[in-house]
């Protein structure tokens, strides 16, 4: 009887979660499950999938702008310049997959994914990162970082990833 509870509770509660929090959000090149590139910041905050908007990367100007992607998503998104704020690229931290490859990942998995990627060793020495670049003919217009001592991937870029250090 109590194991029979137990399963009715578990199932209850297996079907009371969304799927799409269960499921890794998809990137392409057009941008991660429904933040798209080209996306104003208002439609981005109607629909709950970003924070506040707050000043991005100082190196880029005062007028740099960013906000966090919400759950199940982590990461953030930079805007345009000028208003209205335009998405221009997003990166991701967890919570997505490029065809089947995520963070944490290895680059022998992008290259299954993405036979065209291109590794790119000359950030190691300054950002302790390669970069691994899909080309537009290649699948999409993404970037992955791997780290260069652990040889995995810490960050997904949609189209690129920025660096602000």
């Amino acid at each position: 009887m109590r194991r029979t509870l137990i399963a009715a509770v578990v199932a209850a509660l297996m079907l009371a979660l969304p799927a799409s929090a269960a499921a890794p959000q998809k990137i392409t090149r057009n941008g991660v499950g429904q933040v798209k590139l080209g996306m104003t910041f208002q439609q981005l905050r109607e629909k709950g999938l970003v924070g506040k908007l707050r000043p991005g990367c100082p190196l880029g100007g005062t007028d740099t702008r960013t906000a966090r992607l919400r759950s199940p998503l982590r990461g953030d998104v930079d805007f345009t310049l000028t208003t209205p704020r335009k998405v221009t690229n997003v990166t991701i931290r967890r919570g997505a997959r490029a065809r089947g490859v995520k963070v944490g990942d290895r680059i022998r998995d992008i290259k299954d994914a993405y036979p065209k990627a291109k590794v790119n060793k000359d950030t190691e020495e300054v950002f302790g990162l390669w970069l691994v670049r899909v080309p537009r003919n290649g699948g999409g217009r993404i970037t992955f970082a791997v780290d260069a001592d652990t040889r995995r991937i810490t960050r997904i870029g949609v189209p690129f990833i920025p660096f602000c250090e």
